[in-house]
């Protein structure tokens, strides 16, 4: 279910964002959803590579070429 949520964002960020959207023809709502989805991708992310660093330097897998090489 989709909810309704006000917040309160800088003049400067705003535009931005308008004027993406108009750049790319996608509705101002539907580019903040997604900008929303695609940070909380990212934070998933760091975290879940927090907690997998120390294992994978265990391994020696100090860079991502290293996880590459052994895939």
């Amino acid at each position: 279910m989709d909810r309704v949520l006000n917040i309160r964002i800088p003049d400067e960020v705003r535009a931005e964002l308008m004027k993406l959207s108009a750049e790319e023809h996608v509705p101002f709502s539907s580019l903040v959803r997604e900008s929303l989805r695609e940070y909380l991708a990212v934070r998933r992310f760091r975290r879940l590579r927090g907690k997998v660093l120390p294992f994978a330097e265990a391994q020696g897998l100090l860079t991502d070429e290293d996880v590459f090489k052994n895939l």
